[in-house]
């Protein structure tokens, strides 16, 4: 009798919370939509490439308050918001505009495991858009800068008997002030989406020792045979310990240890190479030991490959990977949901684009102006997808000269501006550095705040050279990092040529075919070009990659086709916004976009 009514206890607050949470507004939903349980929101481990087996998802549905800026936590709030959705976004529940003269307040209480007892408890969010402070137990604990990129705080010290009272401010002024926002704009039209503020990625907590990892870099180097490593700690001596150990499978491979702070170079012998025909990945394990005890160990991943490029037999400069030229080809891929927005209703949801992608015959992606959530890049490690990782870009922009060497005045940004893009955009190279997916950073597109090009492409370079830099996607271009980067609408045209950097195509096509009860909105549709159905809209689509079969051979290594899905008031995707549709023929896009990934075979 007492398990009957415990079970119809739980029944009655889980009608009671569905109660206070439906997706908000009547525009087009993915499917996924439909699945959600406000009970277990994005469940799924949030960093996979440094696991640990303890945590705890604090995902679901929080109190929220809009207040206008500077005044002390609400009261009252106004009702409830499902994390980690933006709260302009449906799947909130709120779909509010939250704007530049207002901040937005969270409150919800938790409790620390019982046997979490004496254990560090660390606090992490997948990101938050944009300035955000942290508030446990009343007490201020931190605060953090940055809509792209997760943070942490260690809450030990401010826990408290019971319940646990956590307090989240977020502000973010989107195109009114100087941050990166990427396709975000406070008004919203044409190639511009909605704003997206406050958390957005998951939330939760974690139990480590007092003396604990932190993060792992890893650099593979196929050319030496070795993986680098770099691990770092937390609250640990010189006398500490990190072993390695590297598997295939449950096989040990290699194993190193060295003191903490030191890097290790395992040697790899009888490498197996990564690439997105043969994916494969290395397990890791890592350990962390103190005085001869075992304080931490997290699981980890790895991959030997090598992205690089060198002149090609009939004096063009090719990209290559793992030293053979290597054609890449892919969607310009902007990562928005219209019932998430930059959030995936789902996991199933978020792998579901790379695999269509992959599907497509395609084998790169470039991430266009957005960061998104680790799972993705770990999703595209094991897929076996190159990418390409823009930075969101903010501010005010510079004239813009597409079609030839730049040389007018670039912009000059605020100190505060200008400190303020090389924090995030350093914060973004950190957070990303250990995909294996990734292959080129993207720091600059089609002058979207473009300054200081030069400066910047050399200190990405210097600060990761075992990747290629794309100085300037479409523009204003200088002759700086490894590749000049070409836009042109709606067909492939290469309308300039550098003859010491691989040349490619960052942005062609926009084949448009906006299709009844899949629109965002029912009017002001675009694409670079439209088209009536599928077939017409395939047709020009291979009409314009034959073009691209003769312009490889003419000198482009790389091509991105604009773009994976619609996106609001965009119907130029390979799919439908709500992932409904494929609008083009599937197989033959994949035959032709396979001839072109192989058209530098040899």
């Amino acid at each position: 009798m007492k398990r009957n009514f415990l079970l119809f206890s739980m029944m009655i607050s889980c009608i009671g919370l569905f109660a206070q949470w439906k997706p908000m507004g009547d525009k087009i939903k993915t499917k996924w939509a439909q699945t959600i349980d406000v009970n277990n929101v994005l469940p799924e481990y949030p960093r996979p490439i440094m696991e640990r087996s303890e945590w705890t998802n604090l995902n679901g549905l929080w109190e929220y308050a809009i207040l206008p800026n500077g005044q002390n936590e609400p009261q009252k709030y106004d009702g409830k918001i499902l994390v980690p959705f933006a709260v302009e976004s449906s799947l909130s529940g709120v779909q509010k505009e939250l704007g530049k003269d207002n901040e937005l307040w969270y409150k919800r209480s938790f409790n620390v495991p019982a046997n979490w007892k004496n254990k560090t408890i660390l606090l992490h969010f997948g990101a938050v858009d944009w300035k955000t402070e942290v508030y446990l137990n009343d007490i201020k604990i931190g605060s953090h800068t940055g809509g792209y990129t997760p943070f942490s705080f260690d809450i030990t010290p401010f826990l408290s008997d019971g319940n646990q009272k956590l307090v989240v401010k977020v502000w973010d002024p989107t195109t009114d002030s100087f941050q990166p926002v990427g396709k975000q704009n406070s008004k919203p039209e044409g190639i511009w989406y909605t704003p997206v503020s406050g958390i957005w990625q998951t939330v939760w907590l974690e139990p480590v020792n007092a003396q604990h990892i932190a993060s792992i870099k890893t650099i593979p180097n196929i050319d030496t045979k070795k993986l680098s490593i770099d691990v770092s700690t937390q609250k640990t001596t010189s006398a500490d310990i990190i072993e390695v150990v590297v598997k295939d499978g449950s096989s040990i491979v290699a194993k190193a240890k060295g003191a903490v702070g030191q890097q290790l170079n395992i040697p790899i012998t009888d490498m197996k190479l990564w690439s997105p025909e043969s994916p494969f990945l290395y397990n890791l394990e890592v350990n962390l030991y103190n005085n001869g005890k075992l304080v931490d160990k997290v699981n980890s991943y790895a991959a030997m490959r090598k992205i690089s490029s060198k002149r090609d037999d009939h004096g063009i400069v090719r990209m290559q990977l793992n030293n053979k030229d290597y054609f890449q080809f892919g969607p310009l891929d902007q990562g928005w949901w219209p019932d998430g927005l930059y959030t995936a209703p789902t996991d199933e949801a978020l792998v579901y684009d790379i695999q269509k992608t992959k599907d497509f015959g395609f084998n790169m992606i470039r991430k266009h102006v957005k960061v998104e959530p680790a799972r993705w890049y770990t999703h595209c490690d094991r897929l076996g997808i190159l990418v390409w990782q823009d930075m969101p870009n903010g501010d005010k922009s510079p004239q813009w000269q597409n079609r030839q060497y730049f040389n007018g005045s670039e912009l000059i940004r605020s100190g505060e501006s200008e400190a303020n893009y090389y924090k995030e955009w350093k914060d973004i190279v950190d957070y990303l550095i250990s995909y294996p997916s990734i292959v080129t950073w993207v720091p600059f597109n089609e002058a979207w705040g473009q300054f200081k090009t030069v400066e910047t492409a050399e200190w990405t370079k210097k600060y990761d050279p075992s990747r290629l830099v794309n100085p300037a996607s479409g523009g204003n271009h200088y002759r700086t990092g490894d590749m000049l980067d070409l836009h042109n609408y709606p067909g492939p045209e290469l309308y300039l040529y550098d003859a010491e950097r691989p040349t490619v195509l960052g942005e062609y096509g926009g084949i448009g075919l906006p299709l009844e009860g899949h629109l965002w909105q029912p009017d002001k549709n675009w694409g670079y070009v439209q088209f009536k159905n599928s077939k017409e809209v395939t047709d020009e689509y291979v009409k314009y990659a034959e073009v691209l079969k003769k312009l490889i051979k003419a000198g482009f290594s790389a091509a991105v086709y604009t773009q994976t899905t619609d996106v609001e008031g965009e119907v130029n995707g390979l799919m439908t916004y709500d992932r409904e549709v494929i609008k083009l023929d599937e197989a033959r896009t994949r035959k032709v976009n396979q001839e072109i990934c192989n058209s530098l075979n040899k």
